[in-house]
């Protein structure tokens, strides 16, 4: 790579794309998506295996993306390819050393763009997603059938997403102060946060057999404070028909709102995450 081209990936990591992300901001503010202390369960209910083939749906930056390209690469014929919607997610995955990242929607993949790359329609042994599918507001049940195409008769989709609960105190202080702002929160609420019945029924309809489903409450430590969390995650979705000004002050409101819950006596900020975490079978 030409120092001019690294400079056009770091720039587009650092940036927030088209999509909203930012790479950069991503791994300074949110480094505990992918943490092994908060990912271990979900990548043990996946339990990939050497020679397997394995998507990543929703990739991000790519550090689990790599585990698993590590573990299945052991053996002839594994492979994994990582998705994701952001531009800049797929920069940075790709610095990472993640072989096959490619820009997608999970809600519609495009299989003729992609299957040039090896991304083949009834191939792929299984698709794992973490912390992605709750951006899937649009279309839930698209992620559902972009996986059927994906998988092979009886292979396995095993995920974790923000459930029902998730974020509980944060959203609704959200609601509440866009509210006074004049503007309904609910069409700009990018947010899907499913309960077990909830996806258990899409899951089926899918052709699935669920084999695990649960909620999972978990305290979730900030690296700073809500304002930041709220700049990552919430500044380019939720917020971004408000101009700077209107959105910092709606974050900083949040934040105080927020306070009385989520930071304690010695000042550290937590939030009250509450993932859905699940494995099911494709049955064609």
């Amino acid at each position: 790579m030409s120092a001019n081209s690294e400079s056009s990936a770091t720039n587009a990591q650092e940036r927030p794309d088209a999509s909203g992300w930012s790479a950069k901001q991503y791994n300074n503010t949110a480094s505990f998506v992918y943490s092994s202390q908060f990912t271990a369960p979900v990548l043990n209910l996946l339990a990939a295996q050497p020679g397997e083939r394995v998507l990543d749906l929703g990739c991000g930056s790519g550090e689990l993306t790599l585990l698993l390209q590590d573990l299945v690469g052991k053996k002839e014929g594994g492979l994994v390819v990582g998705t994701d919607l952001s531009e800049s997610m797929i920069a940075k995955a790709r610095s990472n050393g993640v072989h096959h990242a490619y820009v997608a929607d999970a809600q519609d993949i495009d299989f003729d763009s992609l299957r040039e790359q090896d991304v083949i329609e009834g191939t792929f042994d299984a698709v794992f997603s973490n912390a992605a599918l709750h951006w899937c507001k649009k279309n839930p049940f698209g992620v559902i059938t972009s996986v059927q195409k994906l998988l092979k008769n009886g292979g396995r989709f095993v995920a974790e997403m923000g459930g029902f609960m998730n974020c509980i105190g944060i959203r609704s202080a959200l609601h509440d102060v866009i509210k006074t702002k004049g503007h309904d929160p609910i069409p700009i609420d990018p947010w899907y946060f499913p309960s077990v019945d909830d996806y258990s029924k899409l899951l089926v309809q899918g052709g699935f057999q669920v084999q695990h489903i649960e909620i999972v409450p978990r305290i979730t430590p900030l690296t700073t404070d809500v304002y930041d969390w709220l700049n990552l995650f919430v500044r380019h979705s939720f917020l971004k028909q408000f101009d700077d000004e209107e959105a910092d002050w709606i974050m900083r409101e949040v934040q105080e709102r927020c306070r009385v819950d989520c930071q304690d006596v010695s000042g550290k900020w937590q939030m009250m995450y509450v993932r859905l975490r699940f494995s099911a079978i494709l049955q064609k």
